[in-house]
């Protein structure tokens, strides 16, 4: 059985040529730069993080704390947050200039 297989692909001319700009200033075949530029695609559009034990503990938690309703939304946060900043100060709270 072969450890790899062949692909066939249409670019139009400017993007081999700049292929082929890459692969010579690298010293790489063409096959190599595409192997590479597809592994950075693959890696930033479908990533591969395991979650820590911690993590998945987390995780779990807080799918049971979703699954009893005990949550609030993301806007009900921006809510309390937005109260918080906007509370009357205390008297004297507030620094003097001098």
């Amino acid at each position: 059985m072969r450890s790899t297989h062949t692909l066939t692909i249409s670019l139009p001319p400017a993007m081999t040529a700049e292929i082929d700009k890459v692969r010579r200033k690298e010293n790489r075949t063409r096959s190599e730069l595409v192997r590479e530029a597809l592994r950075a695609y693959f890696a930033d559009r479908y990533p591969t993080v395991q979650p820590t034990k911690a993590e998945r503990a987390r995780i779990t938690k807080g799918r049971a704390e979703i699954r009893g309703d005990q949550f609030v939304t993301f806007d009900q946060l921006l809510d309390v947050l937005d109260s918080s900043r906007r509370a009357p100060r205390r008297q004297g709270a507030q620094a003097r200039s001098r």
